[in-house]
């Protein structure tokens, strides 16, 4: 899929297929399956960041291995593949990544491994381009992370039992499955999040984080967010990106803003300390998961926990009611 290619070049090549919930059919692809998919099967299955790889193996289940190639506090924007995860990508049975460009610098290698034959999916393909962000930053390409809007991170999950259920029909009932209860705990998890971020007084709802990755939890959620970096973390803050954002924490006497675990506290340090310059207080509020999840075998090594601890901790430090332990109470245990 010729997803870092320009958005309008990529409609025009390939076309964008609309799945809008549950598990549609997956696009069409050369690549994309095997001749005869009912001799295929599946063992081995290699996933890109984190996200991706926690709804991969949870849909999978016990019937595929699947290894992730980025660990926690791996930045997608800047990861390129090593010799280890080329050879890793061509002996999987299957490939999921992504996709919009999150994993820019793999472009090259997603494209090698389809050729020689490996299936290839980016699961943001799922998703109505209606529901996907643009910037204007970001012109001729769409904001890559989806995730952080959990309804249409549950589109992805559907997706990727559709595609596992035409590669190894033997299993597609019990894949079908794993998605249909990993969606019913998305469901629950959303509404989980929409009442913490509810719970913040009005006016208080102002998220500046280090780079400009919480569009999609704007945008379900009902925030206005700031940073000082683009969309991609390879972008840089201008001296200018800086003394608006600071006049901007100081004139809505903002009293936390937040780093991420996979980006660079730089450019926040200088946020506060600038504020302090002009006599305003701004903390940290906590550290936040953007573009990576907490370490394996936690509960923030997992999506669900990932967006339950982002929501908590921006809700509480923001002057929200949301309980300290969390969505369900799984949080600091």
């Amino acid at each position: 899929m010729l997803y870092f290619l320009p958005r309008r070049l990529f409609l025009m090549g390939c076309g964008l297929t609309t799945l809008l919930s549950g598990c549609g059919d997956p696009p069409a692809s050369p690549q994309s399956s095997s001749a005869n998919p009912e001799q295929r099967g599946i063992e081995s299955i290699v996933t890109t960041c984190g996200m991706v790889t926690d709804i991969v193996r949870t849909v999978a289940g016990e019937h595929a291995e699947v290894t992730g190639l980025m660990s926690e506090g791996v930045d997608p924007h800047l990861y390129k593949p090593t010799r280890g995860d080329v050879k890793q990508l061509n002996e999987a049975d299957l490939v999921f990544y992504s996709g919009l460009m999150l994993e820019g610098r793999m472009a090259d290698t997603f494209l090698r491994i389809q050729r020689s034959g490996t299936p290839a999916y980016p699961i943001t393909e799922a998703i109505d381009e209606s529901n996907l962000r643009e910037p204007p930053e970001f012109e001729g390409h769409w904001d890559p992370h989806v995730w952080m809007d959990i309804e249409l991170w549950s589109t992805c999950v559907g997706y990727v039992a559709t595609v596992l259920s035409q590669e190894d029909p033997e299993h597609a009932a019990a894949y079908r499955q794993n998605a249909d209860t990993l969606q019913t705990k998305l469901k629950d998890l959303d509404a989980y999040v929409k009442s913490a971020i509810n719970s913040i007084p009005d006016g208080q709802r102002i998220l500046i984080t280090a780079h400009d990755a919480f569009g999609y939890f704007a945008q379900a959620y009902g925030m206005t967010v700031r940073a000082p970096q683009g969309l991609s973390t390879e972008s840089s803050a201008g001296v200018q990106d800086i003394v608006e954002l600071v006049d901007f924490i100081v004139d809505n006497e903002i009293k936390a803003i937040f780093v991420e675990s996979s980006v660079s506290e730089e450019n926040i340090k200088a946020l506060i300390e600038a504020a302090a310059s002009k006599n305003w207080t701004v903390k940290i509020g906590g550290e936040l998961f953007a573009d990576a999840m907490g370490a394996p075998g936690t509960y923030t090594g997992t999506y669900i926990g990932m967006m339950d601890h982002n929501a908590t901790v921006i809700a509480r430090a923001l002057g929200g009611e949301a309980p300290e332990n969390g969505f369900q109470g799984n949080l600091n245990q």
